[in-house]
């Protein structure tokens, strides 16, 4: 697939959370496996809650996740298009008024379901004479609009459910246009897609239907119809749908130090049939990319996991991959890895290491004794072994009550990194001193 262009498009009503993240990720990995072009779309027509700070959120979010966008568009900004279009389909008899009050329509819901049929709307508003319409605008009632789909089968091929079949005399003809005047999603989004030649548009399954009438719009405006992929949508680890897991957001994983990579190698292999494992950068995970393993089950999304994942992904990290970031050497970084969670947890044992410790003395004839069989330096990976050995010799203690009164004395920590790593980054000075309770 060449000259593929993709889009992703937020309503900055919200912050970004996992699930429009992921989103945006299979996006921006398929346009960057393909050689195409991804578009960032704010849809902002809803004027009453798109607010700026949320819209600097999702724009903070895509650039820490590298999902770089090479063009934009405002929908607020392109209302003289929509309203062009919409007249030119209004004057086609595609795009007609309705006059049921919210009530009503949910009454001849109710009652269609009652009489055990599909709560399709059927179209009354068409058959209002003259007199009925000026009558109600008398009231005071402001038409809403709805979209006329036409009879017939509506196909398309989806790159993750396969063939896809509806018949748009069992859909709804979807209201397009607000009472108060404002658009909804349908129609502003396929005049946009037109416009900006998107040829391809993934997002999650709750869209299957909305998209079976965009390819009647498609159609009415003369625009190209997109290649299409319904994502099935993220459930939490018990099963189902969770306000939590939309409550999940970006940058509150960020700053509790999960890294961006872990969350995109996570979400792209979360609900396929691959392993889901670290990937260390975008280009990598994009020629991974195969729409093709996705399942069709909804994959279960669990925090917990993702914390796991992304300790397995830090503890793997090069010292190559943190090195502008961690403020120490190479071997400090591979002597420590190993026992972090997250990359920021590597000052924990800069300050064990270089700054002064406060030494716990649980057993002080133990500390006292390891302190005067100190060997002497330089000392390596094997200086420890030699020197536990030693201090055998002297005392009785082994197992726990040897390790642990050392390492206490050593760190002031009940855990870490092998004391055998820690000790030749600490020096002997101020292990001498911490093993006869100084601090150092």
């Amino acid at each position: 697939m060449s000259g593929i262009k993709v889009r992703f498009a937020p309503s900055p009503t919200g912050r970004m959370h996992i699930g429009n993240t992921r989103t945006a990720l299979f996006n921006w990995l398929l346009a960057k496996k393909n050689g195409g072009e991804f578009m960032l779309r704010i849809d902002d027509t809803d004027k009453e809650r798109s607010k700026a700070e949320y819209e600097e959120g999702i724009r903070d979010a895509l650039k820490w996740l590298g999902l770089n966008w090479s063009s934009e568009a405002r929908q607020s900004a392109r209302f003289d298009r929509y309203n062009e279009i919409t007249e030119k389909l209004k004057q086609q008899g595609l795009i007609y008024p309705c006059y049921e009050t919210p009530e009503e329509l949910e009454l001849m819901r109710k009652t269609m379901l009652a009489k055990g049929c599909p709560p399709i709307y059927d179209r009354r508003s068409l058959r209002l004479t003259a007199e009925q319409i000026a009558a109600y605008e008398a009231e005071g009632r402001r038409p809403h609009y709805r979209f006329k789909l036409m009879p017939g089968e509506i196909v398309w091929e989806d790159m993750v459910r396969g063939h896809c079949h509806y018949m748009a005399e069992n859909l709804s003809d979807p209201v397009v246009i607000r009472a108060d005047g404002s658009y909804l999603y349908h129609l502003p989004s396929v005049i946009d897609d037109t416009d900006f030649g998107i040829t391809h548009i993934v997002r999650g399954e709750d869209h299957v239907t909305n998209t079976a009438s965009q390819i009647r719009m498609f159609e009415a405006i003369g625009g190209k119809i997109p290649t299409f992929a319904h994502l099935p949508l993220l459930t939490g680890k018990e099963g189902k749908l969770s306000k939590r897991l939309g409550s999940v957001g970006v940058a509150d994983l960020r700053a509790e130090g999960i890294e961006a990579m872990a969350i995109c190698s996570y979400l792209t292999k979360l609900g396929t049939s691959e392993a889901i494992e670290p990937y260390y950068d975008l280009n990598s995970l994009a020629d991974s990319l195969d729409f093709s393993k996705l399942g069709r089950s909804q994959p279960k999304f669990s925090e917990e996991d993702l914390r796991h994942f992304n300790t397995h992904l830090v503890r793997n990290l090069s010292y190559a991959q943190v090195k502008d970031r961690v403020g120490v050497d190479e071997k400090f970084w591979n002597a420590v890895r190993g026992n972090l969670e997250i990359v920021d947890d590597v000052k924990l044992w800069q300050d064990i290491c270089c700054r002064e410790v406060e030494p716990v003395i649980e057993d002080e004839e133990l500390t006292k004794l390891a302190a005067e069989l100190l060997p002497s330096e330089p000392w390596n990976d094997d200086t420890f072994n030699a020197w536990i050995n030693e201090i055998k010799t002297k005392i009785d203690r082994k197992g726990k009550a040897l390790f642990h009164p050392l390492r206490k004395a050593i760190t002031g920590t009940d855990n870490g990194p092998e004391l055998k790593v820690l000790l030749p980054l600490i020096g002997r000075e101020r292990v001498y001193k911490r093993l006869m309770g100084i601090k150092a």
